[in-house]
C-alpha cells in the first residue's frame, strides 16, 4: 500500500511527458500560383486529365501488379500482425496444464498423478503503459498504409514519365526520318543541278554528308524507343514480352490545368506528410511508455483444476484445487537501463520531429518547383515553336531558291541544320513541360479527394484502431 501511495504521488511527475509540437509557420499561398488555387485541384485518377487511353491503361495495370506497391501492401500487414501482438498484453493470458506422472519411489509402491488445470495471467495496465505501446504500433501500421501510397503515387509518376518518354523518342524518331526525307529530296535537286553544270561534286559531297548524318541518328532512337518501351514494361510489373506499347506522339495529348490550393491543405494531401506525421504520433505513444515502465508493475494470477491419483476420480469435487495471487514490481536500481530507454525513445521523438518539420518545408518547396517548370517550359515550348515556324520557313525558301538556281550550299546547309535541330529541341522541350505537370500531380500528393469520393484501392489510407 505505501508502494501504490508512492507510485500516485510519483505519476505526475514520472508521465508528464507532453507532445510534440510540429508546428510551423505556413505561407498564405504560394509564391508562383497564378490565380484561383482552387481553379482545377488535381482530380483522383489525375492521369486521365492528359486524354490517352493507353496511359490510362497503363496506369491501372501498375496499380495491380507493380511489385513495389505490392511489396509496400505486404508491410501494411506485417505492420497490423505487430500491432496485434503488442495489443496481446492488454488481455489476459490463459493456458491448459494437463500431465500424468508415475512414480516408484525407492522400496515403495508405484504411484501415479493425474493433473488437469487452466492457468491464468493478467497485467493491470495501471500507468497506461501497454495502451501507449499499443498505441505507438497502431500508429506505425496508419504510418505503413501512408508508406504505401507514397510509393504508389511514386510508381504511377514514374510510369506516366516513362511513357512520355516513349512517345518524345517516337517523335524524335519520325522527326528524324522526316528530315532524311528532306535531305534525300535536296540531295536529289543538288544531283540535278551537277547535271546541268550548276553545281559542283563537293556541293553533292556535302549534302550526302548531310544524309549519312541524319541516316546515322535514326539507330540511336530506335534504340531509345525499344529501350524505353522495356522500361515501362519493368515499372507494370511485366516482362517486356508481355507487354505492347503503341505509343504515338505528345503532340496529340492534352495538358491538364492544374491549380495547388493552399499550401496548408498539402498537409492532409501529401501522404508523406501524414506518414511522418503518424511516425511522430508512434514516438510520442513510445516515450510515454517509457516513462510508464518507472513505474510498479501489477500482476495477477491464478490457477484452477483438479488433480488426482486415479482417472476415475480426477474430475470429483474433492479433486478440484486452485489459486490466487497478485504481485506488485516496482524497478528501484537497474543500472540506469530504464533512464537509458527514456533517453532512446526521447532522441528518436525529437529526430522525427525534425525530419516531419523537414518533410512539410521540402514538400512546400516541390510545389514551388513544379509550379516554375510547368510556367517555363510552357515558356520555352511557345519560342521553341516560334523557332520552328521561322527555321522552316528559311528552309522552305531555301530549297525554292536551289530548285530556281539563286542560292548558295552554305545558306541551304545551314537552314537544314537549323531546322533539324530546332525540330528536335523542340520535341525534348514538349517532354520537359509534360513531365514538369507530372512533376506538380507528385508534390501535390496526387490526386485530391472530395466529400463523397471514395479513394481508389491503391490509394486507399486508414487508421488501425484509434
Amino acid at each position: 500500500m505505501v508502494a501504490l501511495g508512492l507510485s500516485h504521488g510519483l505519476t505526475g511527475c514520472i508521465l508528464t511527458a507532453e507532445k510534440s509540437d510540429p508546428a510551423l509557420d505556413l505561407p498564405p499561398s504560394y509564391r508562383y500560383a497564378r490565380g484561383n488555387p482552387h481553379a482545377a485541384l488535381p482530380k483522383l485518377e489525375w492521369w486521365r486529365g492528359f486524354r490517352s487511353r493507353e496511359l490510362t491503361v497503363l496506369m491501372e495495370e501498375a496499380q495491380v501488379a507493380n511489385l513495389d506497391i505490392a511489396a509496400a501492401v505486404a508491410r501494411i500487414v506485417q505492420a497490423d500482425a505487430q500491432a496485434r501482438v503488442v495489443g496481446a498484453a492488454l488481455l489476459p493470458v490463459i493456458d491448459f496444464d494437463a500431465s500424468a506422472t508415475r512414480l516408484r519411489p525407492p522400496g515403495g509402491p508405484d504411484r501415479a498423478t493425474l493433473r488437469v488445470a487452466l492457468n491464468a495471467s493478467y497485467e493491470l495496465d495501471f500507468w497506461g503503459k501497454n495502451r501507449a505501446t499499443l498505441r505507438a504500433a497502431e500508429e506505425g501500421a496508419v504510418a505503413s498504409r501512408y508508406d504505401q501510397e507514397v510509393v504508389a503515387l511514386s510508381v504511377l509518376a514514374l510510369v506516366a514519365n516513362q511513357y512520355f518518354v516513349v512517345l518524345s523518342s517516337q517523335d524524335r524518331l519520325r522527326i528524324a526520318q522526316d528530315n532524311l526525307r528532306a535531305a534525300l529530296r535536296v540531295l536529289d535537286a543538288i544531283k540535278q543541278r551537277r547535271e546541268v553544270g550548276t553545281a559542283s561534286e563537293l556541293d553533292v559531297a556535302q549534302q550526302e554528308s548531310v544524309v549519312a548524318t541524319q541516316r546515322a541518328v535514326l539507330p540511336t532512337l530506335e534504340q531509345l524507343v525499344l529501350q524505353n518501351k522495356t522500361t515501362l514494361a519493368v515499372l507494370i510489373g511485366r516482362t517486356p514480352e508481355e507487354v505492347s506499347v503503341r505509343g504515338g506522339s505528345l503532340m496529340r495529348l492534352a495538358l491538364p490545368r492544374v491549380t495547388p490550393g493552399l499550401p496548408s491543405e498539402l498537409l492532409t494531401q501529401r501522404p508523406d506528410i501524414r506518414e511522418a506525421e503518424a511516425l511522430l504520433a508512434a514516438a510520442d505513444a513510445n516515450v510515454y511508455a517509457a516513462r510508464a515502465a518507472f513505474l510498479p508493475t501489477i500482476q495477477l494470477t491464478g490457477e484452477g483444476g483438479f488433480l488426482s491419483n486415479a482417472l476415475k476420480s480426477l474430475f470429483r469435487p474433492e479433486s478440484a484445487f486452485y489459486s490466487v495471487a497478485a504481485g506488485l514490481t516496482q524497478p528501484i536500481f537497474d543500472g540506469f537501463r530504464l533512464k537509458g530507454l527514456l533517453n532512446v525513445q526521447q532522441g528518436r521523438q525529437e529526430e522525427l520531429l525534425q525530419l516531419y518539420r523537414g518533410t512539410v518545408i521540402s514538400a512546400f518547396a516541390d510545389v514551388e518547383n513544379a509550379l516554375i517548370a510547368v510556367q517555363q517550359t510552357a515558356e520555352r515550348e511557345r519560342r521553341q515553336r516560334e523557332v520552328v515556324e521561322s527555321s522552316r520557313r528559311a528552309f522552305d525558301l531555301s530549297e525554292t531558291r536551289l530548285r530556281e538556281g539563286t542560292i548558295d550550299l552554305v545558306t541551304l546547309l545551314n537552314t537544314q541544320q537549323t531546322l533539324f535541330q530546332a525540330q528536335d529541341v523542340l520535341a525534348q522541350v514538349r517532354l520537359a513541360r509534360f513531365q514538369a505537370i507530372v512533376s506538380l500531380f507528385l508534390a501535390l500528393g496526387g490526386g485530391w479527394q472530395r466529400p463523397g469520393e471514395l479513394r481508389s484501392p491503391v490509394l486507399q489510407t486508414g487508421r488501425s484502431g484509434p
